[in-house]
């Protein structure tokens, strides 16, 4: 049976990790799982940490276990999000190069190999597997972030033929929907709202995703409210901080606020990456011109 197919037992944790719930991953109980998915489980509650900010314990969890690949692969994942880029990528390549038909393995250093500017490297290692729904997904991931939405929704067309109406699957389908827009926004609006709106599936993550909907939909008082409902909810999640900035900067409201947030919370988030590096362009730009009178 497969343990991710709607019998299976990894099917509720690992629904509960698409969805963001990264703490309800983390407490799950995984005491009657079958040895053969213990493992598998016990990588997604590491995950889920790593999400959580919880890297460094990672890391010493796990550091004498370095003979299983799978939490190698973790390792690598963990070093990353704590900073160490170099030892990462090393072991990342690494283990690409000695276990490149590992599931958890084409995945975490697919992962990190892409973090770190190597996306030719992380497709070769991801298409090597064999039904691995995750890798599809990073594989959509990636051909999206290289502006390649042809190849993306590809991917996502040849995996609705085998894994049917999976959660992964129709949340890529979603990031596919959002970049190709007219009426691929309202198809993936009703699928974060369908996560968002009920208590067991709702996360940051969700909500999110139902607010960019709202807003790529030209509903603008409803992204609002998402927004809202889930700042209040979440506090301190870097997605929805960043979300937040957008939309007060679309509605002409004051944004100052939350950039401070979330240069406190994540200092090193993409957002405030960019913004940054465009930021200086502009000075520079501006640098070259002079008012005259």
């Amino acid at each position: 049976m497969d343990p991710f197919s709607a019998e299976g037992e990894l099917l509720n944790i690992h629904n509960a990790f698409y969805q963001g719930q990264y703490q309800e991953v983390v407490d799950f109980d995984t005491s009657s799982f079958s040895s053969e998915n213990t493992l598998t489980a016990r990588v997604l509650q590491l995950r889920a940490q790593i999400a959580l900010g919880q890297s460094k314990d990672v890391l010493q969890s796990i550091k004498a276990e370095q003979d299983t690949p799978e939490l190698a692969a973790v390792t690598a994942l963990a070093q990353h999000a704590s900073g160490n880029e170099a030892e990462a990528l090393k072991l990342a390549e690494d283990l690409a190069a000695n276990y490149e038909d590992n599931p958890t393995v084409q995945v975490l250093a697919g992962l990190v190999l892409h973090a770190q500017d190597k996306a030719a490297e992380a497709l070769a290692l991801l298409s090597k597997h064999s039904g691995n729904l995750e890798a599809v997904a990073l594989i959509v991931q990636i051909h999206l972030q290289q502006n390649r939405s042809d190849l993306a929704l590809k991917e996502v067309q040849a995996a609705r033929r085998w894994a049917q109406d999976s959660l992964l699957v129709n949340l890529a389908e979603s990031w596919v929907g959002m970049r190709v827009g007219g009426e691929k926004y309202q198809a993936a609006f009703y699928v974060y709202e369908e996560l968002a709106s009920v208590p067991s599936t709702s996360s940051a993550l969700s909500i999110v995703g139902q607010a960019v909907s709202e807003l790529h939909l030209g509903r603008l008082p409803e992204a609002e409210a998402a927004l809202q409902s889930a700042i209040q909810k979440y506090p301190e999640d870097p997605q929805v901080l960043a979300n937040s900035i957008v939309l007060n900067a679309i509605n002409g409201k004051d944004k100052d606020e939350l950039i401070a947030k979330l240069s406190k919370v994540q200092p090193d988030h993409a957002f405030l990456t960019d913004l940054e590096e465009k930021s200086a362009l502009f000075d520079a730009a501006a640098a070259k011109y002079s008012v005259k009178a």
